[in-house]
């Protein structure tokens, strides 16, 4: 399995910030909330962004019961931390808080690099009862609470919804489905262009798109801005959170991925086609960005169309 890296900050935030202000998030978000009643967000890579958010669709009462009650906020943050850290490198991963609360994170990559993770859980896997509860008000400290907060706390815990495992690993499996349609939109995301940005680097943007498969010289795409070398370089860079070069690779990689599909084409006239000079400069462009060779990623593509 190859390594996974996280993407640069500015790139990887705006990137995260445009899939979730995509239609096709916000679709799936909420099939997934209404079919499963389980709460879906997405969040950045960092490990300190947990479960409890400004969507009240997303907030469990029993979390935020918890939450007031002394050190348990640090307990969830580092139930959070390891499970992402986990997903990072592993794929989706299912925990359990020291309450009994599951939680699930699900990577959203874009190559090898983990853009965000799918959340879910914040429910139980087993029905909730009093005898359980009074064990969890014993690793609490009763004695710190007063009895108003015992009493909605054991009111929250107690109507907090319980899934079957099996049901719940099926719900996981729909969540790593639509994560992989969503890296795959990431890569799109990546290299569209944005309405707001500059009209130099529109410019830029459109003559790359229409001479992706010819050398693409920095100082002749400055020119076709209107900039200065330096100029743009800085102006696109901050526009795209790319450098040019690594734009560029990605609209090839992008294009190479469609032409892989078409089992007949070899992948050296791919290589070309897309504007790459040699077929060994085309495999590691395509493995640094996508995370596998482009026959790795032909036969995982076309073995799960024959499936």
């Amino acid at each position: 399995m190859p390594a996974t890296i996280h993407a640069p900050k500015s790139f990887g935030n705006t990137l995260l910030d445009r899939i979730l202000l995509s239609d096709r998030f916000k679709i799936y978000q909420d099939a997934f909330r209404i079919t499963t009643g389980l709460p879906l967000r997405l969040v950045s890579a960092d490990p300190d962004h947990w479960c409890l958010d400004d969507q009240s669709v997303n907030r469990s009462p029993f979390c935020e019961a918890l939450n007031l009650c002394g050190g348990s906020y640090a307990a969830c943050q580092e139930t959070n931390r390891r499970l992402m850290k986990k997903a990072e490198t592993e794929g989706p991963c299912t925990c359990n808080c020291f309450a009994g609360l599951c939680a699930t994170a699900v990577p959203v990559k874009m190559g090898a690099s983990v853009v965000g993770f799918l959340k879910t859980g914040q429910v139980f896997t087993k029905v909730p009862s009093e005898s359980k509860f009074l064990a969890i008000l014993g690793t609490l400290g009763r004695k710190t609470l007063t009895e108003s907060s015992i009493a909605h706390l054991k009111a929250a815990y107690l109507n907090t919804r319980a899934v079957e495992p099996q049901r719940y690993d099926s719900m996981v499996t729909l969540l790593q489905t639509f994560a992989e349609q969503l890296s795959e939109h990431a890569e799109s995301l990546a290299i569209i262009e944005e309405g707001s940005e500059p009209a130099a680097i529109a410019r830029a943007r459109k003559f790359i798109h229409a001479n992706v498969d010819q050398p693409l010289p920095l100082g002749q795409v400055a020119r076709e801005a209107g900039l200065s070398e330096s100029h743009f370089c800085r102006l696109f860079k901050e526009s795209s959170g790319l450098t040019l070069t690594d734009y560029v690779n990605r609209c090839r990689i992008d294009w190479a991925k469609r032409e892989l599909l078409r089992p007949e084409v070899r992948i050296s006239e791919i290589a070309f086609l897309v504007g790459y000079q040699s077929l060994s400069q085309f495999n590691r462009s395509f493995a640094r960005i996508v995370g596998f060779s482009p026959t790795q990623y032909r036969r995982k593509r076309l073995d799960r169309a024959a499936s």
